[in-house]
């Protein structure tokens, strides 16, 4: 069922679904239901599953010389996203990023995700790997979401790479990442929104937002996307601060600003304890604002780990 579809089947009930990462390799495929089994009773429609491009390290041979190998360290998302599936039965949204891919590996990872019947993907450009300074795009790959987006939107067409054959239409509901904030990497937040209107132009049914902290930025952001023309759905990205190295971590990794009010707040507090539980609150009262607004998910980045959202779920929903 598509993401669109659960949201109109709501009919302006606000719904709850998360994200988590793979398990870094090694790990068995219980680690997925661990960090899925405690948020089950909220009834996600959907659960988001990220995707990890390779990194690098360098492996230093006896003569002394360094080798770079490029390796990953989480396992394939599809096959996660069909497990989901098949133990909950609910849709499961595989991200589908450009580094990593080939056009031909993406078009196989697509091929794959409709014959499991997985109705909905998240495209995005995807991060740069630790080592390089900037986004660096894989040989035979693409360079831009929008790139990837229009990959998807022509196999929805029925137009593949390699057409030797009768093939059938995708039918993917695709999702978009949106930036109350903006983009980083966008010079303004003008530029940023004519990006993001190209993107609903070329066929994507949902947008999903970097996490914020201040709920009026989220306001700003809808009421200039419908401004813009832009009239899909806007889920709100969340996640709790729940340690006071995040005040630091999470402007610098996400170029986010976390508001005054909260950061005097984590301040304040005595330990980490109270940290993560002013964190939790902070957001709960987000959450409630959130709702009363109307917007249509509360979506909630887990990092795989259940337990803070757990506590903002049980008082919201």
């Amino acid at each position: 069922m598509k993401i669109t579809e659960h949201i109109n089947a709501a009919k302006g009930k606000t719904l709850f679904s998360f994200e988590l990462l793979p398990p870094i390799k090694g790990n068995s495929i219980q680690s997925i239901y661990n960090a899925i089994d405690p948020l089950m009773e909220f009834n996600p429609p959907f659960i988001d599953v990220t995707y990890h491009r390779e990194d690098y390290i360098y492996k230093q041979h006896e003569n002394g010389l360094l080798e770079k190998v490029s390796y990953r360290k989480r396992p394939g998302t599809v096959a996660i996203c069909a497990a989901i599936m098949n133990k909950y039965k609910v849709d499961a949204v595989p991200h589908l990023i450009c580094g990593g891919f080939t056009r031909e590996e993406t078009e196989n990872a697509l091929i794959d995700l409709q014959f499991l019947g997985i109705d909905n993907v998240l495209v995005l450009r995807g991060d740069a790997r630790m080592a390089d300074s900037g986004f660096i795009p894989t040989p035979g790959g693409h360079s831009y979401a929008t790139d990837l987006l229009q990959q998807v939107v022509n196999m929805n067409s029925g137009k593949y790479l390699y057409e030797d054959h009768e093939v059938v239409n995708a039918d993917f509901c695709i999702g978009v990442a949106g930036y109350p904030e903006k983009h980083f990497e966008a010079p303004n937040l003008k530029t940023d929104f004519r990006y993001l209107k190209q993107k609903i132009d070329m066929g994507a049914n949902f947008i999903v937002t970097q996490m914020f902290f201040d709920n009026n930025k989220y306001k700003e952001f809808v009421t200039l996307c419908r401004e813009s023309g832009i009239n899909v759905p806007i889920i709100p990205g969340l996640k709790p601060i729940t340690s006071s190295k995040q005040l630091i971590s999470l402007p610098k990794i996400f170029h986010i600003d976390i508001p005054e009010d909260l950061s005097d707040l984590i301040h304040n507090c005595k330990s980490e304890k109270e940290v993560r539980e002013a964190g939790i609150e902070w957001m709960i009262d987000q959450c409630k604002e959130l709702v009363e607004f109307g917007a249509p998910v509360l979506h909630f980045y887990t990092m795989s780990n259940p337990g803070p959202t757990r506590k903002i779920a049980e008082a919201i929903f």
